[in-house]
């Protein structure tokens, strides 16, 4: 009834080719992995996404099992739960099918898929190493306050998820202090920095004075209050343009705006080669992001902000993870998430009173690469 069981199963709900980054990244861990090992892939994909790696010459002697897409980060939350229950239950069924000898899965989506993955090893004596990306439920309790008996119902399932993983993957110091507090696991926690897609251009001496912000305009990004201060910047008499580029929950709010002020241009989802290249060209890029999540997230867009030579404002309190690691680092500088304190740094970075930071990001470039990123993912597979 069963075919021989496979060596290792990668779950995420992003991939190539739409996911240039994290999907390009597993792609090419399937790939390395398949040179010695049964592999298979179990994701989602708007089309045939077999016949996308076929037609790129990709994914070779790399097993494929997705269901399709039917949701994003601008879609409606409930439709997107229901996508969730979608792939899970895709999951459930694939990992059966393949009876993988251990899974690599992250949390994209989160908590109930992983759970699955726990399930599954114990069901049929499998390891996994388990990616947290985002700790949640915390981080979407951030977003929508949700029930109180929920909420700690789906802490207790990630927490038991995380306690009897091989392998812990996350981002940073903090998130690590979080996942030891709430599951009282302390061994085999390895931290590795999200890669970034490299510019496509050598960084530029000339670079335009004002800002620029790449990445998702969620509902954590605080992008209600970036645009109000942009619009009060501007009618104070402020001069510095402000690009943004990306999809996302308020995409709609940032065009409206882009369509009132000639100094306001938004792009709409771009590739990330041309998103890198944009960072790049600009002396600024925006990094405002929700407090309270930056214990349990940290934001993806920060390592192609960092290898594009881009001086970062960052929007936060102070002593946050974000702040402090754009303050420590001297990527730029924080400022502290109201319309005033912005307005007043927008105006002190177009009189020159704020200058643009100098880094050197050939190592950060070395260090953020996807190359390097696959290596160490590969590495903590293999010591399951």
């Amino acid at each position: 009834m069963f075919s021989k069981r496979f060596d290792l199963a990668i779950v995420n709900r992003s991939f190539w080719p739409k996911n240039k980054v994290i999907g390009e990244s597993l792609l090419r861990l399937a790939e390395l992995s398949s040179q010695t090992k049964n592999i298979c892939i179990i994701t989602q994909c708007e089309g045939n996404l077999e016949q996308k790696l076929l037609e790129a010459g990709r994914g070779q002697n790399v097993t494929v099992s997705a269901c399709t897409a039917r949701s994003d980060s601008s879609t409606y939350l409930v439709w997107r739960m229901a996508d969730t229950l979608i792939f899970m239950l895709w999951t459930c069924l694939h990992l059966m099918l393949k009876r993988p000898k251990r899974v690599y899965v992250a949390t994209d989506p989160p908590i109930i898929v992983p759970f699955i993955v726990f399930i599954y090893a114990k069901l049929f004596r499998a390891e996994y190493v388990y990616h947290l990306q985002d700790i949640h439920p915390e981080a979407a309790n951030s977003i929508i306050p949700m029930n109180r008996f929920a909420y700690n119902f789906f802490r207790w399932m990630d927490s038991l998820t995380i306690r009897h993983a091989s392998n812990i993957v996350t981002l940073t110091k903090t998130m690590k202090v979080e996942i030891i507090k709430r599951s009282g696991r302390k061994a085999d926690i390895h931290l590795i920095d999200n890669p970034a897609v490299m510019p496509i251009q050598e960084e530029r001496d000339d670079k335009k004075p004002g800002f620029v912000f790449c990445g998702n305009a969620g509902r954590l990004q605080r992008i209600p209050l970036v645009l109000q201060s942009i619009k009060a910047y501007h009618q104070k008499g402020g001069m510095l343009p402000f690009v943004f580029a990306g999809g996302g929950f308020y995409s709609g709010d940032i065009q409206a705006l882009g369509e009132q002020s000639d100094k306001v241009k938004y792009l709409g989802v771009i590739p990330p080669k041309k998103a890198s290249d944009l960072l790049a060209s600009y002396q600024w890029a925006l990094l405002p992001i929700d407090d309270e999540v930056t214990k349990y997230a940290f934001p993806s867009k920060t390592s192609s902000y960092v290898v594009a030579g881009a001086s970062i404002l960052s929007i936060c309190s102070h002593g946050t993870s974000v702040s402090t690691w754009v303050v420590e680092n001297k990527f730029g500088i924080n400022v502290l998430a109201n319309e005033e304190d912005l307005v007043k740094n927008f105006f002190s970075i177009e009189k020159g009173l704020v200058k643009p930071v100098k880094f050197d990001n050939e190592l950060m470039k070395k260090r953020l690469s996807i190359d390097i990123f696959v290596g160490r993912l590969n590495e903590i597979i293999l010591q399951c």
